[in-house]
């Protein structure tokens, strides 16, 4: 008798739509970078009481500290202002609204550099609140942008 069974076409991993590929990444991370963009934009625009820095400045129970905060009175006089916040959130919006919109255009399927960008600026540590799931899901989504399938798929 003889064998009809031949050995798989391809490289025997089965192929699938580049679009199902790209879209459960591509949610995840453009909810993730919309969370982080959203706390940014708040943290950025919450005015700070000088009287509650000043109760800080004042507080009995940091009064071991008191001489480490009244050297840096400065610095956290000058990052409690409008500048000094935008200083810290500002690289923290400009990231995560790269990837948001990165991961937008994954989901699309269009601008294949763009999307890859996204993925990669959701790879900075400590840019947002998600920084823990955002690093799996990015990786995730970067592995799947590489593929050859879902390359050629983009336009």
């Amino acid at each position: 008798m003889e064998n009809t069974y031949g050995a798989p076409a391809g490289d025997g991993f089965p192929r699938s739509n580049p679009k199902d590929a790209v879209s459960v990444p591509a949610i995840l991370l453009m909810v993730l970078a919309g969370v982080s963009l959203l706390w940014a934009i708040v943290s950025l625009l919450s005015p700070v009481n000088p009287d509650d820095l000043e109760q800080l400045f004042n507080n009995p129970a940091l009064a071991p500290y008191h001489d480490a905060l009244e050297q840096n009175r400065a610095l956290l006089t000058s990052t409690s202002s409008f500048a000094g916040r935008l200083m810290w959130y500002g690289p923290v919006i400009l990231l995560n609204a790269l990837a948001f919109f990165g991961a937008l255009m994954m989901k699309k399927l269009q601008n294949w550099g763009f999307a890859v960008a996204g993925g990669f600026a959701s790879l900075v540590p400590c840019c947002g609140t998600c920084g823990c799931l955002a690093l799996p899901i990015s990786i995730w989504a970067l592995v799947v942008l590489f593929k050859p399938e879902v390359k050629a798929a983009f336009k």
